[in-house]
């Protein structure tokens, strides 16, 4: 793996105090267990440091950092690192205060977060979509919401990295990648969700000027952002007749809806965006007309895997909440951790979350290496991950009885944040058609 400067000064800020951690190895003391039982026992009988956000390389498969490379396991503590530092103390007052924290991410950025898997030359990291997932799992454990706005992000620079020419990429990649500028993608309309390939919003060619008409939905990053990655219709009906185009914030005719009150991704401001007669040079379309819809799809396979990393996440964190819960909370005078069902509970909670690490990781690698079944792959993983991440920050609120329903805790804002991640970047009863069609076709 070839790294960039940017990436080498990361690391040699962010790393140097876990070098002598390394080689650490932990033992058993003898203890042997089986099935359900051994699963569980393993877990309940971790280390501090293998529990810990930025522990040692460890021996177990049920570690955040198996199956890694050296150098990935590097990149995976300096963003371990920051979000325990730099997100995990803040993410409840974000939450509940809904700030926008606009200098963290850029903080972030300044690690190579902010274009981790476009080309080196205008300012990306060039990291693979398997570092990418390595990384987005690693924040999310500090905060779902702003490491999912990372994620977006870092899905239209690529977009605008891979199908923009040599001048689009060098104007706008070089603030996109340092974060001096924001991104936002705009896909989703008021009438047209899962049937994407319906939206209405129209752009039609007058001089040397787009001008566009229409409204998108949902949009994370909206008002706030400064560059909108939009697709519209440039001719007929049909995916074939919608173009991908860049809007700059300040473009004539370009106005926002009121900020939406959401049941969880506070931290990202969400809005309409709205075109009355906007005006956007022609110079703004990306690729060709006619490819905006494969441009779509192209990076909604990536933009499933960060999402369901972003679930990893989520689900691996609060595995380590209920086992430092159950350790030390007493009913009929012992540990909640003696008890058989919470035993067994959590041995399928840890059996789920290796699972879904390995499917997601196993689509990123896909998309890395152009697989032919990339897009049933990546529907198969944001499907399966965050379906179970999801039920496993549920069972570790369950674990927690009353207090895990209290703001006091991190579980129910975990539990809030990933439930979105079912619905968006294609539902998941969409990614059932999309996965059934692959297998059922001759």
């Amino acid at each position: 793996m070839m790294w960039s400067s940017l990436q080498r000064r990361s690391l040699a800020i962010f790393t140097h105090r876990f070098v002598s951690q390394s080689n650490l190895t932990v033992t058993e003391n003898g203890r042997q267990w089986h099935g359900l039982w051994c699963i569980s026992q393993r877990f309940l009988h971790r280390t501090p440091i293998q529990q810990g956000f930025a522990g040692g390389i460890s021996s177990t498969s049920f570690e955040i950092s198996a199956g890694l490379a050296e150098e990935q396991v590097q990149i995976q503590k300096v963003a371990l690192d920051f979000s325990e530092k730099e997100l995990k103390p803040y993410m409840a007052e974000w939450d509940q205060k809904e700030v926008f924290p606009m200098d963290t991410i850029r903080k972030a950025a300044k690690l190579g977060f902010g274009a981790i898997y476009t080309k080196e030359d205008y300012g990306g990291s060039g990291l693979s979509r398997l570092d990418a997932s390595i990384i987005f799992e690693a924040l999310s454990q500090g905060c779902v919401s702003t490491t999912a706005y990372i994620s977006i992000h870092n899905m239209c620079v690529w977009m605008i990295d891979t199908f923009g020419n040599t001048e689009q990429r060098q104007k706008w990649i070089p603030k996109l990648a340092t974060m001096e500028t924001f991104a936002s993608y705009c896909l989703t309309e008021p009438n047209s969700g899962s049937d994407a390939s319906s939206i209405s919003t129209s752009a039609k060619k007058q001089g040397d000027h787009y001008i566009l008409n229409g409204s998108k939905a949902f949009i994370s990053g909206a008002g706030d952002s400064d560059v909108y990655v939009v697709m519209c219709r440039t001719s007929g009906a049909g995916p074939k007749g919608i173009s991908c185009i860049v809007v700059e914030k300040g473009s004539p005719g370009l106005n926002f809806g009121k900020k939406e009150s959401k049941m969880g991704w506070n931290s990202q401001p969400t809005r309409a965006v709205i075109f009355e007669d906007c005006k956007v040079p022609v110079e703004n379309l990306i690729g060709s007309e006619g490819s905006g819809f494969s441009i779509a799809m192209m990076g909604l396979n990536g933009g499933r895997i960060n999402i369901a990393s972003c679930s990893l996440g989520a689900a691996h964190a609060s595995i380590d909440a209920a086992l430092s819960y159950l350790k030390v909370r007493k009913q009929f005078g012992k540990p909640l951790s003696k008890f058989q069902h919470n035993q067994f509970t959590l041995a399928r909670m840890a059996t789920d979350l290796v699972a879904c690490r390995l499917i997601v990781r196993n689509a990123a690698i896909a998309i890395d290496e152009n697989h032919p079944d990339v897009v049933t792959l990546c529907s198969m993983a944001k499907l399966f991950a965050t379906d179970k991440s999801f039920e496993i920050v549920n069972n570790s609120l369950q674990m927690h009885g009353g207090y895990g329903y209290l703001k006091d805790t991190p579980i129910q804002q975990y539990l809030r944040d990933v439930r979105v991640h079912q619905i968006l970047e294609g539902t998941n009863e969409i990614m059932q058609l999309v996965i059934a069609r692959n297998i059922l076709k001759d």
